[in-house]
């Protein structure tokens, strides 16, 4: 992942339905750029810029429907996230989150080597351009509970829930 400015012109998306609504795959000559959610928490200016393109994501629709259906735990996709080189630091290490497990805030800030930035750990991690892709919703509050997510707690819920955290399993 690097830090690069934008470049409007060459971005294309496509609209995918899922389990959990409506996904926005953007992606520009490098890679994958964004994924939003039908209500995103922190919309961008670029977030309808481009043409639509599905040929060109159609690698990204076909991990995700993976995903969804169970078959892929991981991703291996070309990702181009833009951001400051802390929330790259960030964004790599949600990488590391295992499939099905969850980490606290604290404990990815220990994981790059700066126990005390918890709370700038929270706020990279708030700003994720590719969630589901990069894992966000693995982060947990340090006792155990849900926090902030792009798509809404419910949709952090159900994506622990289809990774078979059982903690999360709605009753």
């Amino acid at each position: 992942m690097t830090h690069t400015t934008p470049n409007l012109a060459t971005l294309c998306f496509d609209i995918m339905p899922t389990p959990v609504g409506p996904l926005r795959l953007i992606a520009d000559a490098s890679g994958l750029r964004r994924i939003c959610f039908e209500h995103e928490r922190h919309p961008r200016a670029d977030d309808t810029a481009g043409h639509r393109d599905p040929s060109r994501l159609a690698p990204v629709r076909a991990q995700l429907q993976q995903y969804f259906d169970g078959a892929r735990r991981e991703f291996d996709l070309p990702l181009h996230p833009l951001g400051t080189p802390f929330q790259l630091q960030v964004w790599n290490a949600l990488r590391g989150i295992a499939y099905g497990t969850t980490v606290s805030y604290a404990e990815l800030a220990t994981r790059i080597g700066n126990p005390a930035a918890r709370r700038a750990v929270g706020a990279a991690n708030g700003r994720n351009p590719l969630p589901i892709v990069v894992p966000c919703h693995r982060v947990i509050g340090r006792d155990g509970s849900l926090v902030g997510f792009g798509g809404g707690l419910e949709v952090k819920r159900a994506l622990l829930a289809l990774e078979g955290n059982a903690a999360f399993v709605l009753h």
